[in-house]
């Protein structure tokens, strides 16, 4: 079995920093791209918020850029989906990873990559309208839908945050809460509550997403109470019902939250098993940005060649 430095496990903005940043370190790292070649930045059609893109950028042109940064350094970029991780808590031991439950793979270092997904709906219509009106990040999209009506559905503290950030740049901001109460902190709750251009539907489902061509025109609701169906006209559509870090094959060995989130140390990217380092969404669940996910690629692939240092390689 052929033994590496440096396994990168993902390819989002966090892994590909991180291959830059590995590659250039002379740790010949190597890369598995995953399920989603590029991270969540390939469903969105717009990237304003990311340095460097003065005009904006199309997201998976910008995971192209980084890509092809990646791979100038050095970095191979293999297809294929990590399915098995057996992590040896030995300092200076080697972690053996499965790729599409066949062959096997050594390396002293891993940064996991792996992000988070958002959890949607599960509408058919939510796949038409994504990137064209369907969004599941308001700090991401929202400008994108200034001077707007939007809606967003959820009832927890995510929900309450995007409406509220929302209201700031669309003149009506509806709330779809599926229950009579919300989820969210009081706090949360207070400010929704006195945000006058917030408008908060109790017991409402949504029944689906109507539009054109050119994008979504209206969300259709159904009150559960009293099945009154109404059409709400509106071109953003933003689902904060929570999001999934991608960690599941490492249940059991890497320390994590309930929810799922990787634990690293104080300001580290280190795991309770030595060599081996998160980055972006898969321990970030506050900020979910991926200039921030980048920052935190760029301290693995550091932490990763001084692990190495340190063992004499």
């Amino acid at each position: 079995m052929k033994k590496h430095d440096c396994i990168i496990i993902g390819s989002g903005p966090a892994g590909y920093t991180a291959a830059i940043y590995a590659a250039r370190a002379d740790l010949k790292p190597i890369m598995y791209m995953g399920l989603q070649p590029g991270g969540q930045l390939t469903t969105t059609t717009e990237v304003d918020n990311f340095p460097g893109y003065a005009a904006g950028v199309d997201g998976n042109a910008m995971m192209d850029d980084l890509k092809n940064q990646a791979e100038r350094f050095g970095t191979e970029v293999r297809f294929g989906l990590v399915t098995k991780a057996s992590l040896n808590s030995k300092k200076g031991g080697y972690h053996t990873l499965t790729i599409d439950e066949g062959h096997h793979i050594q390396a002293r270092t891993v940064i996991i990559a792996t992000g988070a997904s958002a959890k949607y709906l599960g509408l058919p219509s939510e796949q038409k309208f994504m990137g064209f009106g369907v969004s599941a990040c308001a700090v991401c999209d929202g400008f994108f839908y200034k001077g707007q009506d939007v809606v967003v559905v959820g009832g927890g503290d995510t929900a309450a945050e995007e409406a509220t950030y929302l209201a700031k740049l669309c003149p009506k901001v509806t709330l779809l809460v599926r229950r009579d109460e919300m989820r969210a902190s009081k706090a949360m709750q207070n400010r929704v509550m006195a945000t006058k251009n917030i408008e908060v539907l109790w017991d409402t489902e949504t029944l689906d997403l109507l539009g054109d061509d050119k994008g979504l025109t209206t969300v259709r609701v159904k009150n559960r109470k009293t099945s009154e169906t109404t059409d709400i006209p509106a071109t953003g559509f933003f689902v904060a019902i929570g999001h999934k870090p991608n960690t599941d094959i490492f249940k059991g060995q890497i320390d994590m939250d309930e929810a799922g989130y990787i634990k690293t140390q104080s300001d580290s990217t280190a795991t309770n098993y030595p060599g081996v380092f998160c980055s972006g969404d898969a321990q970030d669940k506050i900020y979910r940005q991926a200039v921030t996910a980048a920052g935190t690629g760029c301290m693995a692939a550091l932490e990763s060649e001084r692990y190495l240092a340190a063992l004499g390689h």
